[in-house]
C-alpha cells in the first residue's frame, strides 16, 4: 500500500470509530477486535493488500510501540487515586512484581520443556509475554481520574508498572543468548538491571513529576499570570523523563508512569482538593483551598487534568494503528500448534496461578482475584519487547519462531479478552448493585 492508501484506510477507520462510538460501546466486542479484523482481512491471510514484516520493520515498530506505551502509561498514571496509600497499592504492586515474575518463570518452563526452546529464548519469551497491556485493556481499566472501582484500579496500576518490571527478564534472556553482557553476570543483573533499574526509575519519575507540578503551580499563581500549554508540558515531561531514565540505565516506562502519578498527587495536594468519605481527593478544584483563597474563587488549572484528554486521543490513534499493523503481520496459514498451546497455557494456567499466588495473604476477595486472573491482556508491550529483542541481534530462525508465537498469543488475547470483557464487567456491576 502506498501513502495515499494508508491515509484513506486509517482515516476511514477513524471516522467509523468516531461515528459509531455508541454502537461499539453497546456491542459485545471492543474496537481493537474491529481493527484486528480489518488488518487480517486486508493482510496476508485473505486479500493480501498489505503486509508488514516485523523482522524487516523491527526498528520502526520498536519506536511506534514505545511511543504508544509511553502515552498510555502517562494517561494511566494521571488517573491514579490521590493520595497514595500503601494498602490500596498493595495488590497491584504484588501483581506487577511478584505475579509478573512468576508468570515469566512459568512461561519459561513451558517454553523450555514443552516447546523445546533454548533456556535463554524461553526466558526471553517469558519476558515478552508476561506484562499486561496498558494500551489495549482500556475497557477494564480506570476510565477517568475520579474512578474509584477497585478492579479497574488494580488492573490499570498493574499494567502501568509491569511493562517496566518485565524489562530485566528480557535483558536476562538476551544475556543468556549471548546478546548482552548480563548472561554470565547474574549478580550485576540483579543489582543493576533489577534493583537499580526499578528503584532508580521510581526516584527519577517521582522527582520529575513533583518538580513539574510545583513549577507549573508556581508559574500559574504568580503575577503577572503565566499561561501554560498543558499538552506540550505533558509530552515534554514524557520525553525528558524517558530520556533521563534510559541514560541512567533504569526503566523508562516505569519512570514515566511514576512521573505521571507524582504529577497528579502533587498538584491535587497543592490545590487542597477536598476528600471524600474514603479519604480520596476529588478532582474538583472549584471547592479547593486554592479556589477559596483566590480573588476570583478559581483554582489554577493543573497540567495533569489539562493534558489528559489530548493523551487519550493519541492513545486511541496508537491503538488503531498498531492493531491494524498487527493484523497485517499475521498469516493464519503459517500458525502452528506451539503458538496455540502457549496461549492456552498462559491464559488458563500461568496467569491464574501467578495472580492467586501473588495475592496470597492479601485482603482482595476471591471474586476480585478471579477477575484479575482472567483479564491479563497482552498487546503492545509484548510487541515492543519482541522488536527490542530482534533489534538486539536475535538469530533469524529464533526470531521467526518467537515472533510467530508472540503475535498469535496477542491476537488470541485481543479476541478472547475482548469478547469477554463486557459480559463479565456487566456481571460485576450488577452484583454490586
Amino acid at each position: 500500500m502506498n501513502t495515499t492508501q494508508w491515509f484513506l484506510l486509517v482515516g476511514c477507520l477513524m471516522l467509523a470509530r468516531g461515528l459509531a462510538a455508541t454502537t461499539i460501546s453497546k456491542s459485545p466486542f471492543t474496537s481493537a477486535i474491529v481493527y484486528l479484523g480489518v488488518g487480517i482481512l486486508l493482510g496476508p491471510t485473505f486479500l493480501n493488500i498489505f503486509g508488514f514484516d516485523p523482522k524487516l520493520q523491527s526498528a520502526l515498530l520498536e519506536v511506534l510501540t514505545a511511543i504508544a506505551l509511553l502515552i498510555s502509561l502517562f494517561s494511566a498514571g494521571i488517573k491514579m487515586p490521590v493520595p497514595f496509600k500503601r494498602q490500596r497499592w498493595n495488590a497491584p504492586m504484588r501483581l506487577a512484581w511478584l505475579s509478573m515474575t512468576l508468570t515469566v518463570g512459568l512461561v519459561a518452563l513451558f517454553g523450555y520443556y514443552v516447546l523445546h526452546l533454548p533456556p535463554g529464548a524461553a526466558v526471553l519469551l517469558g519476558g515478552i509475554l508476561a506484562p499486561t497491556d496498558p494500551v489495549l485493556a482500556t475497557d477494564v481499566q480506570v476510565r477517568h481520574a475520579g474512578d474509584k472501582d477497585q478492579l479497574r484500579f488494580t488492573l490499570t496500576c498493574e499494567a502501568g508498572m509491569n511493562d517496566g518490571s518485565a524489562f530485566p527478564f528480557v535483558i536476562l534472556g538476551l544475556g543468556m543468548l549471548g546478546l548482552t553482557d548480563s548472561g554470565g553476570h547474574h549478580l550485576r543483573w540483579l543489582l543493576v538491571d533489577v534493583l537499580w533499574g526499578t528503584a532508580g526509575a521510581v526516584l527519577i519519575g517521582a522527582a520529575a513529576g513533583a518538580g513539574v507540578a510545583r513549577l507549573g503551580w508556581k508559574l500559574r499563581g504568580s503575577e503577572p499570570k503565566h499561561e501554560i500549554m498543558d499538552d506540550l508540558v505533558g509530552l515534554g515531561m514524557i520525553a525528558v523523563v524517558y530520556g533521563i531514565a534510559t541514560l541512567a540505565k533504569t526503566s523508562g516506562f516505569l519512570a514515566v508512569f511514576f512521573a505521571a502519578v507524582a504529577l497528579r498527587q502533587t498538584e491535587l495536594v497543592l490545590a487542597g482538593a477536598p476528600k471524600d468519605r474514603h479519604g480520596m481527593m476529588e478532582p474538583d478544584t472549584a471547592k479547593s483551598e486554592a479556589a477559596r483563597t483566590s480573588e476570583t474563587h478559581e483554582a489554577p488549572l493543573i497540567v495533569s487534568a489539562g493534558s489528559l484528554v489530548f493523551k487519550e486521543h493519541l492513545e486511541r490513534l496508537s491503538e488503531l494503528t498498531l492493531v491494524l499493523l498487527l493484523g497485517g503481520m499475521i498469516s493464519l496459514r503459517s500458525m502452528q500448534w506451539d503458538a496455540l498451546w502457549m496461549a492456552l497455557f498462559l491464559f488458563l494456567i500461568a496467569r491464574p496461578v501467578s495472580v492467586f499466588a501473588g495475592l496470597l495473604g492479601s485482603d482482595t476477595s476471591l471474586r476480585m482475584r478471579g477477575m484479575t486472573a482472567w483479564f491479563g491482556v497482552r498487546g503492545i508491550g509484548s510487541i515492543y519487547y519482541l522488536m527490542f529483542a530482534i533489534q538486539a541481534g536475535l538469530a533469524p530462525e529464533l526470531a521467526a519462531q518467537l515472533t510467530r508465537i508472540a503475535l498469535f498469543v496477542i491476537m488470541l488475547s485481543i479476541l478472547v479478552h475482548g469478547f469477554s470483557v463486557k459480559p463479565l464487567m456487566d456481571t460485576v456491576w450488577r452484583r454490586r448493585r
